[in-house]
């Protein structure tokens, strides 16, 4: 990750979870770091611990990417300070569990603006300026959610298929340029994901497939830098995305609801 070195990277939901994990991974690199979260507390205290590990620079900005405008806030607060960042890593999101019907219109629409609207603005803001200087890179963070119909995570999982087909194509059309843009589609992950998502517990498959949340960042950067369209990471997760293939769409959502809440039926 030399070619990192002295560049400048945006990382959203930085203050906790594999955002914490794609700062720290940056830095070590040599990555002078823009950390974007809403916990101000825990931003500048990641501040002052990466400055001194690592000894880049890092800028911090506590705001709400929930909100709408909030990309073109951020993007205009970053050109202020006269940055022009290298990397984007859409890291940002939230999920949403339970019966659909039985969940808030106001919480399914701060997850879909959160997880697509904003994700997709900040992309189209920054992506701009890297094709405009051919080079750069982003990282967009989707789930294995994305490859299947996901009861249970009915808006969740198709927001994060949305930003899996996004990246793709995006990936496709800069094929010509030096901008590379990934998304990463991360299975079970030890972050405080399921307790934002409203999930108490576990199934078995969840367990079973669980990863560190610092070994998946790092595959997503690994791959980012090569221009991969996308990565699966954990040899489960990506025998499950595959086994997928081959199975009818209703077959598929009806395994996928017993592999996440457990249900029979």
């Amino acid at each position: 990750m030399r070619e990192l070195k002295d560049k400048w990277a945006v990382v959203t939901g930085a203050s906790g979870g594999m955002g914490k994990d794609y700062a720290d991974i940056l830095a070590e690199a040599g990555c002078h770091l823009i950390l974007v979260a809403r916990r101000k507390e825990l931003l500048q205290a990641m501040q002052a611990e990466l400055k001194k590990k690592y000894g880049v620079n890092v800028e911090s900005i506590d705001m709400d990417l929930a909100v709408a405008g909030a990309p073109k806030t951020l993007y205009d607060a970053i050109k202020a300070k006269g940055l022009s960042p290298d990397v984007l890593v859409n890291n940002a999101g939230v999920g949403l569990y339970g019966e659909f019907v039985d969940s808030s219109w106001e919480d399914n629409e701060k997850m879909l603006q959160l997880d697509i609207v904003n994700l997709v603005q900040l992309t189209k803001l920054f992506v701009t300026d890297m094709v405009a200087r051919d080079s750069g890179y982003i990282l967009n963070v989707a789930s294995i959610g994305a490859y299947q119909p996901c009861p249970q995570y009915a808006s969740y999982g198709a927001a994060k298929s949305y930003v899996l087909h996004f990246t793709e194509a995006l990936n496709y059309e800069l094929r010509a340029t030096q901008v590379k843009v990934t998304a990463i589609s991360p299975g079970t992950t030890k972050t405080g994901f399921f307790d934002a998502s409203g999930q108490s517990s576990l199934t078995l498959y969840q367990r079973m497939s669980m990863m560190e949340s610092r070994p998946v960042a790092l595959l997503g950067l690994q791959a980012m830098l090569r221009g991969r369209p996308s990565i699966v990471p954990g040899a489960l997760n990506a025998m499950t995305i595959f086994s997928g293939r081959f199975m009818p769409r209703r077959l598929m959502a009806l395994i996928s609801n017993r592999l996440i809440s457990g249900a029979k039926s």
